[in-house]
């Protein structure tokens, strides 16, 4: 069996991507959270991972990190992670990769924390420019392939890599279509994203340097978590 090393829920999207695949696929493996510390957690992530960072996937001695060398080594395993039409997937691909190395003002500006809700302070042109271009990617997706997910009539990994922004427009009420929001809650109320979900909220764990991220960003209007013990 898989064995797949992830961070905090709460905030670890890159976690997310291959997490929300292997379960929506029902591709078995065995969770280990090792939560984020504070300061670098290279020591301790090294024990598991080469590049000291997660997600990161063991398949008996094979281990394979960075979420998308991890979507594409269950691919070669599991036929189902890219849609089964050469265009669908090749789009698929495409935008998996285009989220995988982009959207930096997103990511700096909009990190995930799934539990809180926030009003940003400012939009700079560079976040609106990137919340733009996801809702064309939805779009388009949705349009040509005719949903109701990305590229098609199943969840696959192009699905599986915009899962955390769902989650980034949740907390920051960010400005989508009508088509990008109710793709967004299609999302958010898919069965292992509402697991996903309430495990962060749940979990004990608070990373100040994440928490401090959010802050410098916006104004924290609600916290769902569970009130950590005294």
């Amino acid at each position: 069996m898989y064995t797949l090393y992830i961070a905090n829920k709460n905030y670890s999207s890159w976690s997310l991507r291959p997490w929300v695949l292997m379960r929506t696929l029902a591709i078995p493996f065995e969770e280990r959270v090792v939560p984020l510390e504070p300061g670098s957690c290279w020591d301790s992530y090294r024990r598991f991972s080469p590049n000291g960072r997660v997600p990161c996937l063991h398949d008996g001695d094979t281990v394979v990190w960075d979420s998308l060398a991890i979507v594409e080594y269950l691919a070669e395993r599991h036929g189902s992670v890219w849609p089964a039409d050469k265009d669908a997937r090749a789009w698929a691909r495409c935008v998996a990769s285009e989220m995988h190395s982009g959207f930096g003002a997103l990511r700096s500006h909009c990190g995930m924390n799934c539990a809180l809700r926030v009003a940003l302070h400012e939009m700079s042109d560079a976040l609106k420019a990137d919340i733009a271009r996801v809702d064309e990617i939805w779009s388009q997706g949705l349009e040509r392939f005719g949903g109701p997910w990305l590229a098609g009539d199943r969840f696959s990994a192009a699905d599986a890599f915009y899962s955390p922004v769902a989650f980034r427009a949740q907390t920051y009420d960010l400005p989508f279509s009508d088509a990008g929001r109710a793709y967004a809650d299609r999302l958010l109320a898919h069965d292992a994203m509402v697991d996903w979900y309430q495990a962060g909220l749940a979990e004990p764990w608070r990373e100040e340097s994440h928490e401090a991220e959010v802050r410098e960003t916006g104004t924290v209007q609600a916290d769902y978590r569970q009130a950590v013990p005294d």
